[in-house]
């Protein structure tokens, strides 16, 4: 059969020109790997959107992000700082603690607990139930504003706070703002999240 016979044979009877077997099964193999790519591609897709879904619900439940305003924690924390917050209301003295004022989520760090007796004396030394209170997160020590009489005891499910920052610090030593009692707390600072060059757990 020559080639002009062949092509005539190939094609029907509108003069359409038929396929060969090797180019539909061509088609085929493109067809199946296209489709094998977009189900692959939209799985992918689905088990991210899952895990991003699974992470949030759990960081939500768990953390609030918080962002610093201010320089009352320095040197600890400075303004602009982000930082991830564990919520909880069982806090440790010597952490840094978020908790509600006045609609606003003020960070300080937890001096004493219920039933401590604080004292601070001129110089911005701080006794805890009579001992001297080592605090080697402070740039300086200092008295600061203080409204209050000392010796001071820490009312029942309440926590004495301070800020770092005491020479400028509006805290437990203003009457207004007073201890932190336990429905105000939401929770301790546990990790920086901004900035980059800061990035890592918070004490």
């Amino acid at each position: 059969m020559d080639k002009e016979t062949m092509e005539k044979e190939n094609q029907d009877s509108e003069g359409y020109h038929i396929p060969s077997i090797e180019a539909i099964r061509e088609e085929l193999a493109y067809e199946e790997a296209k489709h094998s790519f977009r189900k692959t591609f939209f799985n992918i897709i689905a088990v991210l959107v899952v895990s991003a879904s699974i992470v949030a619900l759990v960081t939500t439940r768990l953390f609030v992000l918080v962002r610093v305003n201010g320089n009352s924690m320095e040197p600890a924390l400075s303004d602009g700082d982000i930082l991830f917050i564990r919520q909880t209301k069982e806090i440790e003295l010597g952490g840094i603690v978020g908790f509600y004022y006045g609609g606003k989520v003020l960070l300080k760090r937890a001096i004493g607990s219920s039933g401590d007796v604080i004292e601070i004396d001129q110089e911005g030394n701080v006794y805890v139930n009579g001992d001297e209170l080592e605090e080697p997160y402070l740039k300086e020590k200092n008295l600061g504003k203080c409204e209050l009489e000392f010796p001071y005891e820490v009312p029942e499910e309440a926590t004495f706070m301070l800020g770092d920052n005491r020479a400028v610090s509006i805290d437990s030593r203003i009457r207004t703002i007073g201890c932190a009692e336990e429905d105000q707390i939401l929770g301790e600072a546990v990790f920086r999240a901004w900035p980059l060059n800061r990035i890592g757990s918070v004490r």
